[in-house]
């Protein structure tokens, strides 16, 4: 199965078998020539592979092997349960470790110049190089800022966060507790508006393009700091997620003069998610939410990312900002990070709003570990 359209020339789409009971189907850029260094791109939510199209090429281009999975509970990627009843375990951080364990050997390597996260991708190459440093000889994260393993706890109390938010005078609720919800999935994939437009929505809401997003640091993880956020992270207690954004739908004008995700690329997404609906990637909220994967991390309390790192999001982006104290703590969590770097014109989606810059800073950090 492979992509026919909006692949630029010089990526090209396969499936790889047998990863971790997964057949995973993969983008890649610089595979004519063998031995080149690999390097791993790991999308978030709601992304595939695909996200990284405009990077890919610049990097093989700078001598490197590129590689791109739509990953488990994604795009063309097979052999996951997409039940939400179903094996909800095999979503958890260390098992998408072995999920990239399994493609890096596969590919026919042992160890990868570095591995590139966005979004919920950052947790997971963030983990690979705490778990691995061995395979996993940089990291560079990007939105997604990483604090460190959880510590070991003592208190088991439940986090009244949520009870109140919900007593805020305009009550409301997390999105990753939202994602988390068996009514998740049906709410987004059939919203009145159709996916298509959900995703517009969606993704311009939380871009550069939206002039509202003017990110800061928040002082707490209080209800009266997270209220500060914007509403497609603390949603109206009544609302999902397509009746969220639905509001910040842009015009035809301004549809029209996406330059960094015009309609034909869009289409990409939404007829993956029209497909596979979305439970897969809610998964991985649910195993974040539900506390057995925190428990599970907690073995690796107190250790950090030996291996050389950076941090990249746009300066438009509340990513970094939205628990308090992770971007300032990944100073210590990561003991050679290089550089946090904020990108001008680019909000959540760096990569695919302000490609060549992002493309640049990947390649000033990749330098040193040529």
């Amino acid at each position: 199965m492979r992509f026919e359209i909006n692949l630029p020339a010089g990526i090209r789409s396969r499936l790889v078998p047998e990863i971790n009971g997964l057949e995973m189907h993969v983008l890649e850029a610089g595979f004519e020539t063998l031995g080149r260094p690999l390097l791993l791109l790991l999308h978030g939510f709601p992304e595939l592979a695909y996200s990284w199209r405009k990077v890919m090429l610049p990097l093989a281009q700078a001598g490197y092997h590129v590689v791109a999975p739509d990953q488990r509970g994604y795009g063309r990627t097979t052999g996951w349960d997409n039940r939400y009843d179903g094996d909800l375990g095999s979503f958890r951080l260390l098992n998408l470790v072995r999920d990239t364990l399994g493609l890096v050997s596969a590919l026919g390597y042992r160890s990868v110049a570095a591995i590139v996260g966005h979004d919920f991708g950052s947790p997971v190459a963030a983990w690979c190089a705490l778990v691995r440093p061995d395979v996993f000889r940089s990291v560079a994260l990007m939105s997604a800022p990483f604090a460190g393993p959880p510590p070991l706890r003592t208190d088991k109390t439940a986090d009244p966060i949520h009870s109140e938010l919900a007593a805020l005078a305009r009550p409301r609720k997390h999105y990753q507790w939202y994602y988390s919800t068996r009514a998740a999935d049906s709410d987004m994939r059939g919203c009145a508006q159709g996916v298509h437009a959900f995703l517009r929505a969606y993704y311009h809401h939380k871009s550069a393009d939206w002039q509202q997003n003017r990110p800061f640091a928040l002082a707490s993880w209080s209800a009266g700091e997270l209220a500060k956020l914007p509403d497609y992270y603390l949603m109206d207690l009544h609302q999902g997620m397509a009746q969220t954004v639905a509001p910040q739908m842009p015009s035809a004008s301004e549809i029209a003069a996406c330059q960094w995700l015009p309609e034909d690329e869009l289409r990409v997404y939404s007829a993956e998610f029209e497909r596979t609906g979305f439970q897969g990637g809610l998964q991985w909220y649910r195993c974040r939410t539900g506390g057995a994967q925190h428990a599970e991390l907690e073995v690796f309390a107190g250790r950090s990312i030996e291996v050389p790192s950076c941090f990249i999001a746009g300066k438009s982006d509340w990513g970094p900002y939205q628990r308090p104290g992770d971007l300032e703590n990944m100073r210590h969590a990561c003991t050679q990070l290089s550089g946090i770097h904020f990108v001008d014109g680019a909000g959540h989606w760096v990569q695919q709003e302000q490609a060549e810059e992002v493309s640049r800073l990947l390649l000033t950090f990749l330098r040193p570990q040529r």
